[in-house]
């Protein structure tokens, strides 16, 4: 099967223009490295009897942190760059092009806030910080033409693109794409885990290094909750720490998020997809499993080299996920996460951080949330409002109907006041009229062929809304 696959390669990579040949060649010996593995590693699966939550001493609480001195920021900052995963495109919410030019809060983008917020922290500190964008080939040439307007800003900003891996038929295990120019779905960008190695690929990770950059602070753009924290970059450098993972408390929306184990006495990273068919419910469980990875990586740059070097990252865990072609073949993909390699670096361990650092906007449900008067702009970073009560998140669920950023914009006029609300659920045809009020737990379901329009000025308190209601310009 191997020989079979590198046959395929050589001859993709004889394909490939001449002057792309030498980079096309390094992110197909990235892919040969991955599948060997995976052809090796088949049918083998986790031991869930050596599994056990992380000892005490491998996940800190954030809270035990010794707070930075304000005289040591300058400094710190100066050791800091900040890397953002930027490969994901806003088709999941209705949208073409990169996900982080959806505009989430005050007009202002993914990118605009995690640009400002750079921009903010170099101007207050005196700082060099750059904006580093991991963009996929999906992504990369739509990033370029926004980038261009913080040319003048006081982020320095760079891209790479992650590498761009052939997706295998399932039944002959060869790759679907017979040429590297071939458009359509028979390419993919391989998980996120691929960006240690596309980071020094593409010569950014030595730059960073010459430059004195010590860490880097790796993050989703769409987690506007992930900000430079310097308690965690001064723990890191006094404890010699090389790769730190943010995780924070599990709820029941967070049942099936990656988790820290102890396996075998080592420090390991738990995705769902890695778990025997039947212990995925041990794995949902919040009593055994109370911890869930935020994807808020910090590591150090010289660390990233040595394993990068000594290739130990060869042996992180591969996330098989099978999928179906748009013309209705079997196809399989081969994944790796970043956090994965949490178990190559030395003295690696968890921060269990509080839940406003885990802020990702997935859906428009979780756009309704950080739209809303649940949080005000502050320095380029969403904070809670002060007059909520309760410093959880309500529960939002909105229906298909609002699945589209379009839809979901023609149903609201205007996003209503949601600091008393503890949970939102909303089906079928519905909109919402200007300036109201959900408080407590609101339930709206417009069955088939029926029609919810909530009034203006309504306030819905611990209500049941179904049936039909319509308004209708007189």
């Amino acid at each position: 099967m191997e020989d079979a696959m590198n046959v395929k390669l050589d001859l993709l990579i004889a394909k490939a223009p001449e002057a792309e040949r030498a980079s096309f060649s390094k992110e197909m010996d990235g892919f040969r490295e991955l599948f060997s593995r995976y052809i090796r590693s088949r049918g083998e699966v986790i031991d869930w009897s050596k599994i056990n939550p992380p000892r005490e001493n491998l996940v800190v609480p954030h809270s035990d942190l010794r707070p930075c001195p304000d005289d040591r920021k300058q400094s710190l900052a100066n050791k800091l760059c900040v890397l953002k995963l930027n490969g994901g495109l806003g088709t999941t919410m209705g949208c073409k092009g990169p996900k982080s030019v959806i505009e989430v809060h005050s007009g202002l983008t993914f990118l605009d806030l995690a640009v400002q917020q750079i921009e903010i922290l170099n101007t207050e500190l005196g700082a060099d910080v750059p904006l580093i964008l991991m963009n996929s080939f999906n992504t990369h040439d739509e990033t370029l033409k926004v980038i261009h307007k913080y040319r003048h800003s006081k982020a320095t900003v760079h891209t790479f693109n992650q590498s761009r891996f052939p997706r295998i038929l399932k039944d002959s295990l060869l790759p679907m794409p017979e040429s590297p120019k071939e458009t359509g779905d028979g390419w993919y960008p391989p998980g996120h885990g691929d960006v240690f190695r596309a980071f020094a690929n593409s010569g950014l990770l030595d730059e960073m290094i010459k430059q004195g950059k010590e860490y880097v602070f790796i993050a989703n753009v769409d987690n506007i909750g992930a900000t430079v924290d310097f308690d965690i970059l001064n723990d890191l450098l006094e404890t010699g720490c090389e790769f730190a993972m943010e995780v924070t408390d599990k709820t029941r929306a967070d049942i099936k998020g990656g988790t820290l184990i102890d396996y075998e006495g080592q420090i390991r990273l738990l995705e769902i997809a890695q778990c025997p068919p039947a212990h995925v419910e041990d794995f949902k469980s919040i009593k055994k499993f109370k911890i869930f990875n935020t994807n808020n990586i910090w590591v150090s740059l010289k660390a990233i080299a040595r394993v990068l070097r000594e290739n130990t990252l060869r042996q992180v865990d591969i996330i098989v996920n099978p999928k179906k072609s748009d013309n209705g073949l079997q196809i399989v993909q081969l994944e790796t996460a970043v956090g994965a390699a949490i178990q190559f670096f030395d003295n690696a361990k968890g921060i269990n951080v509080h839940r406003r650092r885990f802020l990702p906007v997935k859906n428009t449900s979780d756009l309704f949330i950080v739209q809303s008067n649940l949080y005000t702009l502050e320095s380029g970073e969403l904070v809670m409002n002060p007059k909520r009560l309760f410093e959880t998140v309500p529960l939002v669920k909105l229906g298909e109907n609002f699945t589209k950023v379009s839809n979901y914009m023609s149903r609201l006029a205007g996003i209503p006041d949601i600091l008393e609300l503890d949970q939102l659920t909303v089906s079928g045809d519905v909109t919402f009229g200007s300036n109201i009020t959900l408080k407590g737990t609101v339930i709206i379901v417009a069955n088939h062929g029926n029609r919810i329009d909530i009034p203006s000025g309504s306030v819905l308190e611990n209500k049941v809304v179904s049936g039909n209601l319509r308004i209708l310009d007189h």
